[in-house]
């Protein structure tokens, strides 16, 4: 049974990645859900999730994702104002705010890390923090290598 859990898993991710990578294929929205489907299947099987704990899991993850998401939005705001039409006492406000914001996240990390110690063990909590930058490079990966992707190196936010 936990075979087959992990096989259909580990088949959703496949199935899914590619066609997130590829432009033109459906909405935004429907590639975002293929994606976060993908994102479930890898964490699921880097962690070893039983069935009972990824019932436990999920729903304290997906809280944990659309805070820290949240905090990713406001914090991507403040980097959108055009510098140079800020005075100093902006700049130095939203870097003020940009730092309480990074404490947040780090503060949100573990908060939530000790929840996830409640669900799992702490060798799949280890693994689940790893999986998510491994899911992250791949995604970024597949997003570059694709035709009319942007170009990977330095600089340009792609990890190769």
């Amino acid at each position: 049974m936990k075979l087959l859990f992990r096989s259909l898993l580990l088949l959703c991710l496949l199935a899914a990645l590619p066609a997130v990578a590829q432009p033109g294929q459906g909405d935004r929205q429907a590639r975002m859900s293929q994606l976060e489907n993908a994102k479930i299947a890898y964490i699921t099987e880097k962690v070893s999730l039983t069935q009972d704990q990824a019932q436990r899991f999920w729903p304290v993850y997906n809280e944990y994702s659309a805070k820290r998401r949240e905090l990713y939005h406001t914090m991507r705001k403040l980097r959108t104002d055009d510098q140079n039409a800020l005075s100093d006492a902006q700049v130095k406000e939203n870097l003020t705010k940009a730092f309480a914001l990074r404490q947040q996240e780090v503060d949100l990390e573990k908060d939530y890390f000790n929840k996830f110690q409640k669900l799992l063990s702490i060798r799949q909590v280890s693994k689940l923090f790893q999986a998510e930058r491994q899911f992250t490079k791949e995604v970024l990966r597949r997003v570059a290598d694709r035709p009319g992707g942007p170009p990977a190196g330095p600089g340009t936010g792609v990890v190769n």
